[in-house]
């Protein structure tokens, strides 16, 4: 198979790491996460405005340029080099994915404000008691008049201290799993709502939600069985963290190969030890499998629903290894410089890490593997 981009994927690609590199520093972006609310607004808003990539998978009737797959992962991985914290995958993958299969007006709209940078999602499905498990919803959703009352706890919603607006899993009583629209300031979240906000270890922002009779309009109803898009969603949203990972992993390869020729003991560059050579060859062959597997998912996501959920499963599990030993391996190549603040190395692996459990861990997925091809 030819794996080789066409000339307009390679000019995307060069132009979002070429903006990232003049504009996206690690110390600023540091600041950032920590102090200035979680994000850079204004890189949020050139990379819709100057750069239009927050449309770029998105279909051309809501200002998006009609792209798939390729360009989203090429997006990601562009991203996931730079360390950005801006909410990509939730507002543009995840959300625009339920959006874009929710259909209707209201749908449209909020798709054309994700493409000019107005709106930012989250999605608000695992719960105390489902793990990783986006299927397992006791959160509820019963009708009083016209309206709907929601009545729940959700837990770990990324971006959700960043959102205009929260796409929510409840269980009707019929027992369809149903998702709704809340219209959500982080400031001003509607009556019946407790936000309990936090930075995560990677630097990122989220919350747990209490939903205390939280009432919505009939209009908040998106779909009233959201199964099978939260699914197609999801194995998005992971093909994508996939890519974001490969980024990563590049960068603390090529971080720490610089790093060893440097470092000098015994008068020699510790990268002329044959041993910490093995090493990083081993992590190389972690990246080259972790980067023909994000492919085969990338590939696989417009396939029939149990070939691409086989591959997203398969790509999670390769990823989190690759992940955990790339990371590992960084850090104690570079020894104690590996953890402080001032090097980017420990910042990567702190995201490194999170993604391991991101959209579920590396057992749950290949249980979810062996199920699909189990006779």
């Amino acid at each position: 198979m030819d794996f080789s981009f066409t000339p307009e994927q390679e000019m995307l690609r060069d132009t979002v790491t070429e903006f990232l590199a003049a504009r996206y520093q690690l110390e600023s972006s540091r600041a950032a996460a920590r102090v200035k609310g979680g994000w850079q607004p204004d890189i949020w808003q050139a990379l819709a405005a100057e750069l239009g990539i927050l449309g770029a998978s998105l279909p051309e009737e809501v200002g998006g340029i009609g792209g798939g797959p390729v360009e989203t992962m090429i997006i990601a991985e562009a991203l996931g080099g730079a360390l950005v914290v801006e909410p990509f995958v939730d507002t543009v993958v995840v959300g625009g994915g339920l959006l874009r299969r929710a259909g209707g007006a209201r749908a449209e709209e909020l798709l054309t404000g994700i493409t000019g940078g107005e709106v930012i999602t989250a999605f608000a499905a695992l719960e105390p008691q489902s793990g990783y498990d986006y299927t397992n919803v006791d959160t509820t959703a019963r009708r009083e008049g016209s309206d709907w009352v929601l009545d729940g706890v959700k837990t770990v919603v990324t971006s959700a201290p960043l959102a205009t607006h929260l796409l929510v899993t409840a269980r009707l009583e019929a027992g369809e799993i149903a998702l709704f629209l809340v219209d959500f300031e982080a400031g001003n979240p509607p009556a019946g709502l407790t936000v309990q906000a936090y930075r995560t270890i990677d630097e990122r922002r989220a919350a747990d939600l209490t939903f205390d009779g939280v009432r919505l309009p009939a209009e908040a109803l998106l779909l009233a069985d959201a199964h099978e898009a939260v699914a197609a969603t999801l194995d998005e949203a992971i093909a994508a963290i996939c890519a974001e990972a490969v980024g990563g992993m590049r960068k603390v390869l090529a971080d720490t190969v610089e790093y060893t020729k440097q470092r000098q003991q015994f008068g020699v560059p510790i990268a002329s030890f044959q041993a910490l050579q093995h090493r990083m060859v081993d992590m190389l062959l972690e990246l080259e499998q972790a980067v023909a597997a994000t492919y085969l998912v990338t590939l696989k996501l417009e396939a029939a629903p149990a070939d691409r959920a086989k591959a997203a499963s398969a790509a999670k599990a390769t990823i989190a290894r690759a992940a955990r030993r790339i990371g590992q391996e960084g850090v104690q190549l570079h020894g104690a410089m590996g953890m402080t603040e001032e090097l980017a190395i420990g910042h990567f692996f702190k995201r490194l890490t999170a993604i391991q459990y991101e959209f579920g861990t590396a057992d749950q997925h290949i249980a979810r593997y062996a199920a699909l091809t189990r006779p």
